[in-house]
């Protein structure tokens, strides 16, 4: 079954098995509110662990096809998504303590065991692939980018008891860790090199996951919510898309518009040619228009309205 854009997520999980060779039942999801297959998603992840070290095909790496210029683009584009994993590395924890210290249902502390695991290697396999396309880059070429790949105090937020654990996960797993899923789906779809696509392969695998947890715990904990602790998750959620991901966090193209933007996208453009990981405007704005539209009619079934957003490059959606 190969892997497109209007599928549901039941049918990625049967299409990721596909393309890793993976029987059906190592990945029991059904994606519906029943809070129990969360012990299932947690003893699917911990049956496909993968070690970014052995389990990614380093040897088939062959760069003697880009130029220079190429090369140095994927490198940028390869550091940028390792800084966009660093912060779940911390979030994950942040989220257990929560879950613990509130004294939520053990299947959910277990769950953030093995989630703070994968985050890890997302970022470790990312920072590889950097290091082999000549050196991982600390940070954004253009500094003024750097407020592009900020989550806007996430973290925080997951430590303050002022703020409800349902309005973070709608936000930082239903809302950005969805639209991440849809971007690792999309670039299985379009990235040529063999190792690359093999990366977002495997993260997109562990993405099927997280939002799946996402999901059933949101759609378990609503039904028991007051209006306004509803409006709470709302306003997290419109937080999460205006401020991060309509800043360009996990899309370069989506940044304001300045020089170092500029330079992003340029890069991005450039290790899309080459067919080494990253997507551009033309290709990616239907993918990311269609992920908002789903996440709000998913929350709009559990009473949680999104309005139409705006941006300069795709207008209201």
């Amino acid at each position: 079954m190969p892997l497109h854009r209007d599928m549901t997520p039941e049918q990625a999980v049967m299409a990721v098995n596909t393309l890793l060779d993976l029987p059906e039942d190592n990945f029991p999801l059904t994606f519906d509110s029943q809070i129990p297959r969360i012990r299932e998603l947690f003893h699917s992840a911990t049956k496909n662990q993968w070690d970014p070290r052995t389990d990614i095909d380093w040897d088939k790496l062959d760069l003697s096809p880009y130029s220079e210029e190429q090369i140095f683009a994927a490198r940028q584009y390869w550091s940028r998504r390792a800084w966009s994993e660093y912060g779940a590395i911390s979030e994950s924890p942040a989220l257990q303590i929560r879950f613990c210290e509130e004294k939520r249902p053990p299947d959910m502390q277990l769950f953030f065991t093995i989630r703070s695991q994968e985050e890890a290697r997302h970022a470790e396999v990312c920072f590889m692939m950097a290091e082999k396309l000549g050196g991982y880059l600390e940070k954004p070429v253009q500094e003024l980018f750097q407020g592009s790949v900020a989550t806007h105090g996430v973290r925080k937020a997951a430590l303050d008891p002022e703020v409800p654990l349902e309005a973070i996960i709608a936000a930082l797993v239903c809302a950005a860790e969805e639209i991440a899923f849809d971007v690792f789906r999309h670039l299985v779809e379009i990235t040529r090199d063999p190792v690359a696509r093999q990366i977002c392969r495997a993260i997109m695998r562990d993405e099927v996951r997280h939002c799946a947890f996402g999901w059933y715990f949101l759609e378990h904990q609503v039904s028991g919510m007051a209006p306004e602790q509803l409006k709470v998750v709302e306003n997290a959620v419109i937080t999460m898309i205006e401020k991060v991901e309509l800043n360009g966090y996990h899309s370069s193209w989506l940044a304001p518009e300045n020089p170092a933007s500029r330079a992003e996208v340029e890069a991005d453009r450039l290790t899309w040619e080459a067919g080494l990981g990253a997507t551009v405007e033309e290709v990616e704005k239907p993918v990311f228009v269609a992920s908002i539209v789903r996440i709000r009619e998913r929350m709009q079934a559990m009473g949680i309205t999104l309005p139409t957003f705006h941006h300069d490059k795709i207008g209201a959606f």
